[in-house]
């Protein structure tokens, strides 16, 4: 599909909804369940209850992120596999249905989307199973987005549409004290290296004896982080989804501060030793530069190890993260593939740096650590 016609289709997608007066909803009939059941339900929808009954409304009715949605894969364009929500990748074929989740995504390497103001078609924008209307792509996106057509949204016993807010964990509006060390990693950009640095630190803290505990605060809903820190050994493992988010472009600064609290707290019940927090996207990115810059985050984050993917970039961003007084314990991230580049990010910023094997080492996370935890004594 062309963007030619992805824009004709959603042209005719975002024309209002003609109203409509329904009489009140039966309960699910055996063809819609059989229907769900038969459909493939996206990782994330990972937290919703698998015996859980709903019905699909059908009429045209302006969707919320986190409503859950019945939708058929009209044409295949980017994505074609959806991560399940017992983490297989299933490849997908036009006719497929699938249960998916509305959400805005801001992805500089993929897209920009936003939820629609229908249910008329849309695409298909994340592989863990995201619904929304492209806005833009990556030039290297020759086929497009996947084009979806939801069938309806699914309703609850409240006749209500089913929302992941309504799985989340337990909400938390004070941090708790004290809290384990906690190390950010944030980086230039979108594949900078964040994930696989945050991994391989995990790797090294465990070997040095330390339990750690993982979030990725920010983001949209997919599998492959949070997947790779559990395989590194770090537990529990949790991301926005567990707060009731498919992903958190668009989301208030106040909301963000919950999901970071929230997940923190959460970590810090589990009896972890260290907390690695993980925030998506660039410094330069709204949501990311908005909750590095809150009180929450700073109040609570002893040290940022920054993943860049050139050194002019892990010059630039260790210079924004001091501005905004936020203190930098090393470098990591594709940099570290490249011998001049870590010679010049080094000798630049005067920092440590860190390839991913290094991070994997007792040593070296006992040392990331020990920096951490002397600017709690210091602060």
């Amino acid at each position: 599909m062309t963007e030619q016609e992805v824009t004709e289709v959603l042209d005719v997608a975002d024309r209002p909804p003609t109203p409509s007066i329904s009489e009140p909803a039966p309960r699910q009939s055996l063809f819609e369940a059989e229907r769900l059941r038969r459909a493939a339900w996206a990782f994330t929808t990972r937290r919703v209850p698998p015996d859980q009954t709903y019905r699909i409304r059908h009429d045209a009715t302006a969707p919320r992120a986190g409503d859950l949605v019945l939708a058929r894969v009209d044409v295949l364009g980017y994505h074609q596999a959806l991560q399940l929500r017992n983490g297989r990748r299933r490849n997908l074929f036009p006719g497929d249905e699938l249960v998916v989740v509305y959400g805005n995504r801001y992805a500089s390497n993929q897209f920009e989307a936003v939820v629609p103001r229908t249910l008329g078609p849309c695409h298909l924008v994340a592989g863990g199973g995201v619904a929304a209307k492209a806005r833009s792509w990556h030039d290297r996106i020759s086929r497009g987005p996947t084009a979806i057509t939801p069938v309806g949204l699914l309703l609850g016993a409240d006749e209500r549409p089913a929302n992941l807010e309504d799985h989340a964990l337990e909400p938390v509006r004070e941090l708790i004290e004290p809290s384990p060390p906690t190390i950010a990693v944030v980086g230039t950009s979108m594949d900078a290296g964040k994930t696989t640095s945050a991994a391989f630190l995990a790797r090294g803290l465990i070997q040095a004896g330390v339990r750690v505990g993982y979030a990725k605060l920010t983001g949209t809903g997919a599998g492959g982080d949070t997947w790779l820190v559990a395989d590194a050994g770090a537990d529990p493992v949790l991301d926005f989804l567990d707060a009731g988010y498919v992903s958190t472009y668009c989301v208030p600064l106040t909301k963000l501060e919950e999901i970071h609290v929230t997940l923190l707290a959460h970590l810090t019940k589990s009896g972890v030793g260290a907390v690695l927090l993980e925030v998506a996207d660039g410094v330069l990115q709204p949501e990311t530069a908005a909750l590095l810059d809150s009180h929450a985050f700073k109040s609570s984050v002893d040290g940022v190890l920054f993943a860049g993917r050139d050194s002019m970039g892990a010059v630039a961003g260790t210079c924004w993260l001091r501005d905004h007084e936020l203190r930098v314990v090393g470098l990591s991230g594709v940099l570290t593939a490249a011998p001049l580049q870590r010679a010049e990010a080094a000798a630049a910023t005067g920092l440590p740096v860190f390839g991913r094997e290094e991070l994997a080492e007792a040593e070296t996370a006992r040392q990331i650590l020990a920096s951490v935890r002397e600017r709690r004594v210091t602060s």
